[in-house]
C-alpha cells in the first residue's frame, strides 16, 4: 500500500483515482518488476516474474484506489475535526498516525548505524502550503493553506519529525513539544544536541528548556533563536555606540569577504531572564544591515514601507535591523560565528521544505 502511495507521487498523480492509471500502464509496470527483482536469485526472480505477469493480466500491479481509500481514512479520527475557525487547534493523532512517527525513528536508526552523529543540529522551521481545499482555513499571509512544523537534522540532511498543521495555527504554537518528540526520536550514539529557529521559537519556556538542561538525555541544548525586535530590544541598541559595531565577513574559500553588514553583543536583560547566579546566560546579538531601497515620497515612515525591522541610527542613516539570543559562551563561539552558524539553518531546510512539499507531495 504504501509502496503504491509512494509510486503516485512520484509518477506526479493528483489524486489516488489516478492509481487507476498506473495500474493499466504495461510499460510502468515492466520497470516496476525490474526494480522489484533486482538481485534476487534466479529461481526467486523466475517465481516473482510468475506471480507478476498474473497481477498484471488483472491490472493488479499497484493497490486499487477502492483500497487504497479505506487503507488512508484509518488516519483520520472524526472526533478530532472540531475545526476552530478562531484560533489554534490541532487535531491528537490516533495510533495509525503516531506509527508514522515510530517507522520515521527506525530509518533514522538505520542512517545512524552507518554514519554516526555524536552531535547534532536540529534546525525547526515551519512551512505554508497553499491549498484550495474547501476546509482548509486562511494563513497569516492572507491565503487558505496549510502550515506542518518541522524539525530537521542538519548533518544528516533528514527529516526527524514533521506535525501537520491548518494555515491558521501560528509557526511557534506548541513548539517545545514537537521538539521534545523530536528529541524522543534520536537514535543511540547522539550525545549533544543543538537547535537553531527563526523568531518563531522566541519563546520563555521552549528557550528555558534549552538552556537550563531540563531534557533528561541531553541536558543543556545549545541555541541560537531569533529575536522579536521590540521596542526595548530597540532601546537596548540605541544605547550601542559605533564603536561596538564590527563588521561581519562571509568565509568564502577560506578567505574574508565583506557582507555590508554590522553586528554587536547587546546589553539586553528581557524580564523573563533570570536574576540569580545559577541562571543560565543569554547573549544577545543585533545584526544591522544599510538600508540602500529610496523611500517613496508620502511614505517617509520605514516601518511602513518595508516588511522588516527597521532602525535610525545618527548620522549613519537607516538600517535593517534583526536580532538573536544565544546560550552559547563567549569562549566556545564569537558573535560574528554565532551568526554564520545560525544562517546555515536557511538553504538545506528549506530544500527539504520544497522535496517534500513539490518532489513527494507530502501534504
Amino acid at each position: 500500500m504504501i509502496l503504491s502511495l509512494i509510486l503516485l507521487n512520484l509518477a506526479g498523480g493528483d489524486s489516488v483515482d489516478d492509481l487507476t492509471i498506473l495500474r493499466k500502464d504495461e510499460g510502468f509496470a515492466q520497470v516496476l518488476l525490474k526494480a522489484l527483482v533486482q538481485g534476487m536469485r534466479k529461481r526467486d526472480r523466475n517465481k516473482r516474474e510468475k506471480i507478476w505477469n498474473e497481477k498484471m493480466l488483472k491490472g493488479q500491479t499497484t493497490a486499487s484506489a477502492t483500497s487504497t481509500f479505506r487503507y488512508l481514512w484509518a488516519f483520520h479520527d472524526e472526533n478530532e475535526e472540531a475545526r476552530r475557525m478562531k484560533g489554534a487547534f490541532i487535531p491528537q493523532p490516533n495510533e495509525h498516525l503516531k506509527g508514522l512517527s515510530r517507522i520515521n525513528a527506525e530509518l533514522l536508526k538505520f542512517m545512524q548505524l552507518y554514519s554516526t552523529d555524536q552531535e547534532v543540529t536540529l534546525d525547526i522551521d515551519a512551512t505554508l502550503i497553499e491549498t484550495n481545499k474547501r476546509e482548509s482555513l486562511f494563513s497569516y499571509k492572507g491565503f487558505k493553506a496549510y502550515q506542518p512544523l518541522n524539525v530537521y537534522w542538519a548533518e544528516k540532511d533528514a527529516m526527524v519529525h514533521s506535525e501537520f498543521r491548518d494555515g491558521n495555527v501560528p509557526a511557534g504554537y506548541e513548539q517545545l513539544r514537537v521538539f521534545m518528540e523530536a528529541l524522543a526520536m534520536m537514535p543511540l550514539g547522539v550525545k549533544k544536541i543543538s537547535t537553531r529557529s527563526d523568531t518563531a521559537g522566541y519563546q520563555i519556556e521552549f528557550l528555558k528548556y534549552c538552556a537550563e538542561g531540563r531534557h533528561e538525555r541531553f541536558g543543556v541544548i545549545d541555541f541560537v533563536v531569533g529575536v522579536d525586535v521590540s521596542p526595548e530590544f530597540k532601546k537596548a541598541v540605541n544605547e550601542l555606540s559605533e564603536e561596538d559595531w564590527q563588521p561581519l565577513y562571509r568565509i568564502i574559500e577560506g578567505k574574508k569577504k565583506y557582507t555590508g553588514q554590522e553586528w554587536a553583543e547587546v546589553c539586553y536583560v528581557p524580564t523573563w531572564v533570570g536574576h540569580s547566579k545559577n541562571s543560565p546566560e543569554y547573549r544577545f546579538i543585533a545584526l544591522r544591515e544599510p538600508l540602500k531601497e529610496l523611500t517613496l515620497p508620502g511614505l517617509e515612515n520605514p516601518q511602513l514601507t518595508f516588511p522588516f525591522p527597521t532602525m535610525d541610527f545618527p548620522e549613519k542613516g537607516t538600517f535593517k535591523l534583526f536580532g538573536m539570543v544565544t546560550n552559547r559562551s563567549l569562549s566556545t563561539m564569537s558573535g560574528d560565528d554565532v551568526i554564520r552558524w545560525y544562517r546555515k539553518r536557511c538553504g538545506k531546510s528549506e530544500e527539504a521544505h520544497a522535496a517534500m512539499k513539490e518532489d513527494c507531495c507530502m501534504w
